[in-house]
């Protein structure tokens, strides 16, 4: 049984992470086996042990790979020695006190509201097919912060407009329900009528190509990228940028940080507080400027 490729399809298929993910933790798990096989002669999963793990980092440590990327792929070996364990395949995980370079942590890339109200009610889509399906695009990744993966498969079914509101499915399969503001609405249904009229289809998957078909994560990025840069020189220009914006906006105003947690699928707080550093950055720029003593 080859274990790396079950694993891989335990990612995709159980955890249903992005392609991006899944590449990501593929080509990570190549490089620790090719450097155990340099190392020993031959790839054993069931004889990896801690030196072993340690040797590769400062491997990668030497090879002048960054931090952050020297803690992801030891975070892949974490995931895969316990999926080995889940499947009986090992009794212990060798990946434990892996000494690890710290990561300083990035604020999240967000667009101004005014930059994506100014795209978004100003003309800049057309309107045929492309164009509103572009927009739908745009205001739902912003109006809801979903990610991309869960925009993809949201289907027509998920959509509930008399409620204002979004069925999600997200990562391990975490289903969550997301209102949508009450602008989207004329635009969802817009798009419908379109979608009917080009292709006859009701129904099935929401975002199509300009052929009919399911949307892929590129046209995603190229929809995104394109539209984002006629508003913002922000260096980053993803589907993920427009998630952050949503964040930050609603904390902005003064969102409650466990609901914002929740809307986003955060599993832990932690990971939703990344975004209270660029809230507290604007409100202590608010403070110099207004204060008498700022």
């Amino acid at each position: 049984m080859n274990f790396q490729e079950s694993f891989i399809n335990y990612l995709k298929f159980e955890k249903r992470c992005s392609s991006h993910t899944v590449i990501a933790y593929k080509n990570d798990l190549d490089q620790f086996v090719q450097f155990c096989t340099k190392l020993v002669g031959e790839f054993d999963h069931k004889k990896v042990d801690n030196k072993m793990i340690r040797e590769w980092v400062v491997s990668l440590m030497a090879d002048k790979q960054s931090p952050r990327s020297v803690n992801r792929k030891v975070s892949t070996l974490k995931s895969y020695f316990k999926h080995l364990m889940k499947m009986g395949e090992i009794g212990k995980t060798p990946v434990v006190q892996v000494p690890l370079p710290k990561i300083r942590k990035k604020l999240p890339y967000f667009v101004e509201e005014k930059n994506l109200h100014h795209l978004l009610d100003d003309g800049f889509f057309t309107a045929d097919f492309a164009g509103v399906r572009n927009k739908l695009v745009i205001a739902l990744l912003y109006g809801t912060g979903i990610r991309l993966s869960e925009l993809m498969t949201l289907t027509e079914d998920h959509m509930d407009t008399g409620q204002y509101q979004i069925k999600v499915l997200g990562k391990r399969n975490k289903e969550r329900i997301i209102p949508f503001p009450r602008s989207l609405k004329p635009l969802i249904e817009e798009y419908r009528s379109l979608k009917e009229a080009s292709f006859g289809l009701t129904g099935g998957v929401l975002i199509l190509t300009d052929k009919g078909s399911p949307a892929y994560e590129k046209l995603i990025y190229r929809i995104v990228t394109s539209h984002l840069s006629m508003v913002t020189a922000l260096e980053k220009k993803s589907p993920h940028v427009l998630r952050h914006s949503y964040a930050t906006h609603l904390l902005n105003k003064g969102a409650d940080l466990n609901a914002v947690k929740e809307l986003l699928g955060h599993s832990n707080l932690s990971a939703t507080e990344i975004y209270t550093h660029t809230t507290f950055e604007k409100l202590h720029s608010i403070y110099q400027q207004a204060h008498p003593r700022g």
